[in-house]
């Protein structure tokens, strides 16, 4: 039996080698790409949430002079919520090479006022950057014509 089981060991294994590329979808024509505060930044990304009647969440990657290089929509929820997890989140800014990433998230209801859970991912995004070298610089969250900044608000989590 045991000598099954060293055989078992030498048997070849086939590994996939694997070429990772970025696939542009297109995108929107901002008023300027350089991103300097929250009021610019959500006016650059609110185009990706126009008519949504659920949660969507995205990520604007910046290259190091906070200038937007790409967009991914990380997740699409529901009325309610949006399931995300850094993982996902960090994933387009690795791949581009990006400084620091925006995390921008809709709220349907109107209301941009924070949930608890948007307190703790904002919290756990800040440690995956900090571990990453990829600077959060903000997460937003978008109402009707209001939005709230985690940065502007001093970070209150």
């Amino acid at each position: 039996m045991a000598k099954q089981s060293v055989n078992r060991l030498h048997v070849p294994h086939f590994i996939p080698r694997y070429r990772i590329t970025l696939v542009s979808e297109g995108g929107h024509t901002a008023p300027s790409g350089v991103l300097r505060d929250s009021a610019a930044a959500a006016s650059a990304l609110r185009p990706y949430f126009a008519g949504l009647d659920r949660e969507q969440f995205l990520v604007c990657c910046l290259d190091a002079k906070n200038l937007s290089i790409g967009v991914n929509i990380v997740s699409i929820g529901t009325l309610t919520l949006s399931i995300v997890h850094p993982r996902e989140v960090f994933k387009l800014a690795i791949l581009l090479n990006a400084a620091a990433i925006i995390a921008v998230h809709n709220h349907p209801s109107g209301d941009p006022t924070p949930s608890a859970e948007d307190r703790m991912l904002t919290t756990r995004l800040r440690e995956a950057g900090d571990l990453l070298g990829i600077r959060l610089l903000d997460h937003l969250i978008l109402g009707d014509d209001r939005l709230y900044s985690f940065a502007d608000q001093g970070w209150p989590l």
